[in-house]
């Protein structure tokens, strides 16, 4: 199968790991492409940042159809433009976030999210009610961290986020940890070690769902919340009009 993972920020450094650490995990006859925006802000910590990726994401989603991909993941942990991605799109798209919070489930009875700054917690608590698993999130554990600083010293934000995930489990009851930012790919195995609990990967675990999903053969649901928006006029922004 070909995946296409879109990193909606312009980080070339953050796409990079991204595309590393998803190709580590995935089936040896699985194509993975990685791509990022050639315009737009370096990293995502605000619902402002999220509207201005808004482009290059759909526009992502609109070329992996044209290009026949067999799945599209979006890599951020707000999960920015999911809900559209999938109205325009006729093969499956995953935001790391619901994937990983709905595998969290699967092998714990609740989960925390650990992430960046503590103005990304209102984010992600409408995330998690939005995907319908707040009775499952044991907390949201904010850090000190800004997104582009994770990868400025690697032992500092695995000593950051493995403190954030023992408090979780110690203080919040929880049984796994989902890493709130694509940029933490790599320290979810030594997390785990640490803490003693399931760590998720939010690509990693976008990766194999897509695989399955692929050999199960599951397509997107277009009859009700992901069917195509109606035709309209569009006035201008003629790439953005999707043929029925």
């Amino acid at each position: 199968m070909k995946i296409l993972i879109i990193n909606p920020n312009t980080s070339v450094e953050m796409t990079k790991g991204i595309d590393e650490v998803a190709k580590k995990y995935a089936k040896t006859d699985t194509l993975i492409e990685t791509v990022c925006p050639k315009e737009g802000p370096r990293s995502i910590e605000s619902y402002y940042e999220e509207d201005l990726v808004a482009q290059g994401v759909l526009e992502g989603v609109i070329e992996a159809n044209e290009k026949n991909y067999d799945a599209i993941i979006i890599a951020c942990y707000g999960d920015p433009h999911l809900q559209s991605s999938k109205e325009i799109s006729d093969i499956p798209v995953y935001g790391i976030a619901e994937v990983s919070m709905h595998m969290a489930c699967l092998f714990g009875h609740r989960f925390s999210i650990v992430t960046v700054l503590e103005r990304a917690r209102p984010i992600f608590e409408e995330l998690v009610r939005r995907v319908g698993l707040e009775s499952k999130c044991a907390s949201i554990r904010t850090t000190k961290l800004r997104v582009l600083d994770i990868e400025k010293d690697p032992s500092i934000t695995l000593e950051i986020l493995t403190e954030a995930g023992r408090a979780a489990i110690i203080e919040d009851g929880a049984e796994v940890i989902c890493l709130g930012c694509a940029g933490m790919a790599g320290l979810d195995k030594p997390m785990e070690e640490e803490l003693g609990v399931p760590v998720l990967d939010g690509v990693v675990c976008a990766v194999k769902v897509a695989e399955a999903a692929f050999d199960y053969k599951i397509k997107l649901s277009k009859i009700k919340a992901y069917k195509r928006p109606e035709p309209k006029e569009f006035v201008g922004l003629q790439k953005f009009i999707i043929s029925r």
